[in-house]
């Protein structure tokens, strides 16, 4: 057999053992498994949270993001507390 294909067994065994061989942890196999969807939904209505879409202008969206990063709250609890603010005004 001649040197390069042993060199070329030898990384078809190296590739073959890296396919197999499973993610890391460092790459979140152990940071938990994420909910799906279905047990985020009901997690979620159990809150007593509803899902409520709304077409908005991207500017005003932009403000949103700017406001939520400043206080550092999630998107929803920042829209959450703009229309409890804005309906109490009212």
């Amino acid at each position: 057999m001649k040197k390069t294909d042993l060199y070329k067994n030898e990384g078809l065994k190296i590739s073959g053992q890296m396919r197999q061989a499973g993610t890391p942890d460092r790459f979140g196999g152990a940071a938990g498994a994420a909910l799906s969807r279905r047990d985020q939904r009901k997690q979620e209505q159990a809150q007593g949270l509803v899902a409520f879409a709304v077409k908005l202008d991207g500017e005003l969206v932009k403000q949103i993001h700017a406001r939520a990063a400043a206080c550092q709250m999630t998107l929803s609890e920042t829209v959450a507390e703009q229309l409890g603010k804005g309906l109490a005004a009212a």
